[in-house]
């Protein structure tokens, strides 16, 4: 009976802390930045649907001696998967489904059913803004390799400009898996802070008069465009870029489910019941990648840092862009719908709203925001294919 009971009080997380005081030190540390994630999510309300799985997941990660998840035995190059079907934790099995890259694509044919691609069918010049907005992508890459970064490793911390966490999860867990925890992290909190961040730029690079500009209404487009453009999209980028077909494919299908009104409940399924299991799946799995030890690391302040370099280009690449086209078209764009051009959808066209209301209450600029932000959204995974086809091994 004693054996048992000395047996048990070894197995317990007291007893890991007790062995090695180190652990507890950074195990501490991991609990204040998990409850500051909690506070972003519950308190502040700042994107609780992505937050609040992602933190739990972090949490679960680190509790001694619970071997949920087993980061490195996906990092090897011949993963043992008959070993991990066998040995693994729970959270083994659910990151099954980011290792081969099925939830980011899931999540894409969720956000492509809810998505109206109509603001920027009716206008394609929309598509400039988001491909300006892809400028913080590339100086936050050039950026890490200068920081020493691999360039694999500078891929995966660029595409947190493109402001779009499914696809930074897609590009990481192929090119630089070790930093997934402190990439999707700094992604999906940066993807809620846009409120917060993007606001200032926006003022620093618009005159009043710029956001005052009350642009015309939208043409309207046809079922049949409607119908056309996901098909369209879905064959030339994928011919072009074949390594972002999973992202364009599953974006363009959902999107399709809901334009031709034939498929309401496939789309309705993919908008709320998969969607949300999904993100359940995948926040959770993601987050427990953010162990003590793989979290904890100076390289992790560098990603968080570039993170915001790369987000806050981005942002003002598409203001420039826009500022642009507001110029060249005498003064019928409003420079501030080019903020829009992250892929954070709907949140930073309804930024973009915000501040054209503030400059003038009679201003609506949301529909014309979506524009860049779909155009946003495309422009962030042709930018994954680009990194995946030059870095992949």
């Amino acid at each position: 009976m004693l054996d048992t009971i000395v047996n048990f009080l070894g197995s317990t997380g007291v007893a890991k802390f007790v062995e090695d005081p180190v652990l507890l030190g950074k195990t501490l540390v991991m609990y204040v930045i998990i409850i500051a994630l909690f506070y972003l999510a519950i308190v502040k309300k700042f994107e609780p649907l992505l937050l609040l799985p992602i933190s739990f997941g972090m949490l679960l990660a680190n509790l001694p001696g619970a071997e949920l998840m087993h980061l490195d035995w996906f990092l090897e190059k011949s993963i043992d998967w008959g070993y991990i079907l066998n040995h693994g934790g729970l959270i083994d099995f659910l990151y099954i489904g980011v290792k081969l890259g099925i939830y980011p694509s899931l999540i894409f044919m969720g956000v492509g059913a809810m998505t109206d691609f109509t603001a920027l069918i009716s206008n394609p010049k929309s598509l400039l803004m988001g491909a300006g907005a892809q400028l913080g992508v590339f100086v936050a890459f050039f950026g890490a390799l200068m920081l020493g970064f691999a360039p694999n490793e500078a891929a995966s911390i660029g595409i947190i400009g493109g402001a779009d966490g499914p696809t930074a999860i897609l590009v990481t867990k192929t090119l630089a898996p070790a930093l997934l925890g402190a990439i999707a992290i700094a992604a999906y909190s940066y993807m809620a802070l846009i409120p917060i961040i993007q606001p200032p730029f926006m003022r620093m690079l618009t005159s009043k008069k710029d956001r005052q500009i009350v642009m015309k209404a939208l043409r309207p487009v046809s079922r049949t465009e409607k119908i056309i453009f996901p098909v369209l999209v879905a064959i030339v980028v994928s011919i072009i870029l074949p390594d972002a077909a999973p992202l364009i494919g599953f974006l363009m299908f959902g999107n399709l489910m809901n334009v031709t009104g034939v498929a309401d409940r496939l789309s309705k399924t993919a908008q709320n019941e998969l969607m949300n299991i999904v993100t359940i799946f995948l926040g959770v799995s993601v987050g427990a990648t953010a162990s003590a030890d793989n979290f904890l690391k100076p390289q992790t302040i560098g990603i968080i840092v570039l993170g915001l370099v790369a987000f806050s280009i981005s942002t003002c690449g598409g203001l420039i862009t826009a500022k642009i086209m507001c110029f060249v078209t005498k003064g019928k764009i409003n420079p501030l719908i080019g903020s829009a051009g992250v892929s954070a959808v709907p949140m930073a066209a309804r930024v973009s709203q915000t501040e054209g209301s503030k400059a003038n209450p009679a201003n609506f600029l949301l529909m014309h925001a979506m524009g860049p932000n779909v155009a946003g959204v495309i422009g962030s995974a042709v930018a994954a294919g680009v990194f995946l086809s030059m870095f992949k091994g």
